[in-house]
């Protein structure tokens, strides 16, 4: 999958297999702390779109929680789920998608990002210690959304290793965040896209 240069886009259009084809719906992926509904919620405000969580899609679906899904049901329900929700959200227009951290490393996931015309995938990449120390000034918010994986650093660690191929392997841009704020992110997003 290849993107035409930013200078040789049409506004909102983009090159993915030598057809040119509108731009409906933007995918943000990238590990846990990559900033996936944030830079999401501010994106789609810039460009009037709608912002879905894929995570947040699952649990109103299935009325329970991610980390419940897994304890009661256990994963390989889990990813059943997510590539069913995730199915349904790529057929919206105009929106924003952020993927859970996990959803790229499932073959299921992948091949439904492939064949979805007029989406983009945004990888958004910085390293495993930035990410980790963002998640953990996260954690000391009380509101803040519980990551168990990050209990033990190796371990994340190796996760992360691990599904950084399949964020490669599925973006169709990357976006590195590590000295980017949020809304630099989106500037950098509209301006690399010619969408502002």
């Amino acid at each position: 999958m290849s993107w035409i240069s930013a200078s040789e886009l049409a506004t909102g259009c983009c090159v993915r297999d030598d057809r040119v084809m509108s731009l409906e719906r933007i995918v943000l992926a990238g590990f846990m702390g990559s900033g996936k509904s944030t830079i999401g919620r501010l994106l789609a405000a810039e460009l009037g779109w709608s912002f879905v969580d894929l995570d947040t899609e699952i649990e109103l679906v299935s009325g329970q929680t991610v980390p419940g899904l897994f304890a009661e049901h256990g994963e390989a329900y889990f990813r059943r789920v997510e590539s069913d929700v995730l199915g349904k959200l790529l057929a919206l227009r105009s929106t924003v998608i952020a993927l859970g951290g996990g959803a790229p490393e499932i073959e299921a996931n992948r091949e439904l990002l492939e064949a979805s015309a007029d989406t983009c995938v945004v990888f958004l990449k910085a390293p495993f210690e930035v990410l980790f120390e963002r998640c953990a000034e996260q954690a000391l918010d009380p509101e803040a959304t519980a990551r168990p994986i990050l209990a033990n650093r190796d371990e994340a660690e190796l996760r992360f290793a691990r599904r950084a191929e399949h964020y490669h392997a599925i973006a169709h841009e990357i976006v590195e965040t590590a000295s980017l704020s949020a809304t630099a992110t989106v500037a950098h997003l509209l301006a690399r896209l010619e969408l502002n």
